[in-house]
């Protein structure tokens, strides 16, 4: 399938806001440039908004049609978010995922955006500013990461194995205490369940091969549609936490992740049932 939007020049904005507006302010920010929003866990820094407003900008120039989703654009207006569902074409973007890492001065954050085209995720591209590369899918043709050597590698994810040897990334913060108390003792039955603290890279790696699950519980679609599509295409099963289907206006419900539907069956009855 070819994506509505050409998911290149999609990409080489992402690129341009990183340089312009994200890595100059890398380990930068004065004591006013980082702001909270809903906790302490949950910043919004001066790169944010820059990178988002360039973006925003640059997509309106080759897809003037397109609603925009943003992260930050729906942080000053939430009933934005309520019009992507019945939207006929939308990008919906994340200037930093990973902004607590960020503004920690730690190189492991991202830049995401997803084209979403009558109810369906239809490409994606996840930028990594440090590696100057991208990972990119669009729907029926495989996940890549693209070089800025212009070289292409097709992406998978790595077979499944047995519960007790099984990675993964597991974003257990937005469980009740008593929940996540079960959660994080079920976790003990697998190898490894760690947190990167940025999704981009988490989807990155998962696609890549390096990891066996990833799981979310809060669905916020610049978080999520673009890894999920190019998780996919390299060759994962996802589903939220019922079975059924994440489509882009979810924000709710959890998503799991993993190499086949057996391996996902298993997490979620040993680890992830509560």
């Amino acid at each position: 399938m070819t994506s509505a939007i050409d998911i290149a020049a999609v990409a080489n904005i992402l690129q341009e806001a990183a340089f312009k507006e994200i890595l100059p302010k890398f380990r930068n920010l004065g004591a006013g440039d980082v702001r909270m929003k809903s906790e302490a866990i949950d910043l919004v820094t001066e790169a944010d908004e820059a990178a988002e407003r360039l973006i925003k900008a640059r997509i309106a120039e080759i897809a003037p049609d397109a609603l925009f989703i943003g992260e930050e654009s729906v942080a000053a207006n939430p009933a934005l978010l309520d019009s992507l569902a019945g939207a006929d074409l939308a990008v919906v973007v994340d200037p930093i995922d990973g902004t607590f890492n960020y503004a920690a001065g730690m190189p492991l954050f991202g830049v995401m955006a997803a084209v979403v085209s009558k109810g369906e995720t239809v490409a994606g591209v996840i930028y990594d500013p440090m590696g100057n590369d991208w990972v990119i899918a669009e729907k029926g043709s495989g996940a890549w990461l693209c070089k800025a050597d212009g070289s292409q590698e097709r992406l998978a994810t790595v077979p499944s194995v047995s519960l007790e040897s099984l990675v993964g990334c597991a974003s257990t913060g937005f469980y009740s205490p008593k929940n996540r108390r079960i959660v994080m003792g079920n976790m003990a039955k697998v190898r490894i369940a760690t947190s990167y603290r940025c999704a981009a890279h988490e989807y990155r790696a998962f696609a890549g091969g390096h990891f066996h699950f990833l799981m979310y519980q809060k669905l916020m679609p610049w978080d999520h549609l673009a890894g999920t599509l190019i998780a996919q295409e390299a060759g994962a099963y996802a589903a939220r936490f019922d079975g059924s289907p994440y489509l882009p206006h979810h924000v709710d419900g959890g998503l799991l992740l993993a190499p086949d539907k057996d391996c996902w069956e298993i997490l979620r009855r040993e680890v992830f049932t509560v």
